[in-house]
């Protein structure tokens, strides 16, 4: 909730009455099986009514177990499988760079655990080789990953050419001032420490 609410509070450049702006930043919930909060955040930010949340994941309701990019508005990337919001923010950063769009910038959140999947891999791996600038990833960390990376988080990106911090995942001027101050050059990313799962 913290990282969420910072970026859509503090961060982000978008506008609810104008959702397909050209010039907007992106986000990519990544995580998005869990999108409870995200729905919160954007009901709240004016994207749709509050009422919808009353019967959110109902038949009936466009707000589902995951989020859909045709039903609600404000989402960019329709959550499925871990794994595929940092390939797709990666393409969208890569799409934006081609059309000349140099200032919005593309966020995605991340689990740790969600690290595990080779997708990410790859597309750690190619974001650093070409320097995307505009892409910024958060990854919450509550311990839950099955294998880690020696160094920690944070080192599986700088091996790969990225700039990165590491923040209390509760102390939202330390996740702005972490999303505000990427190294020019190289695509960013976050690691917002948060209590263990299992604690």
């Amino acid at each position: 909730m913290d990282v969420l609410w910072t970026l859509y509070d503090r961060v982000l450049r978008i506008d609810p009455a104008r959702p397909d702006a050209d010039d907007r930043d992106r986000f990519f919930l990544s995580k998005g099986h869990g999108p409870a909060l995200y729905y919160a955040v954007l009901a709240d930010k004016g994207f749709f009514p509050a009422e919808w949340l009353d019967d959110a994941a109902t038949v009936t309701s466009p707000l589902g177990h995951h989020p859909d990019r045709m039903l609600v508005p404000g989402v960019e990337m329709s959550a499925g499988s871990l794994g595929h919001g940092l390939p797709l923010a990666t393409g969208t950063a890569l799409g934006l760079r081609l059309q000349g769009l140099t200032s919005p910038r593309v966020y995605v959140l991340l689990g740790d655990a969600e690290l595990d999947e080779g997708s990410n891999h790859e597309a750690i791996a190619y974001a650093g080789a070409t320097g995307l600038d505009n892409l910024v990833v958060v990854v919450v960390d509550n311990s839950s990953a099955s294998h880690g990376w020696p160094g920690g988080i944070a080192s599986r990106f700088a091996v790969n050419g990225w700039s990165t911090a590491t923040v209390d995942g509760r102390d939202h001027d330390a996740i702005e001032t972490a999303l505000t101050t990427p190294l020019p050059g190289r695509p960013h990313a976050v690691v917002a420490l948060v209590e263990p799962k299992n604690a």
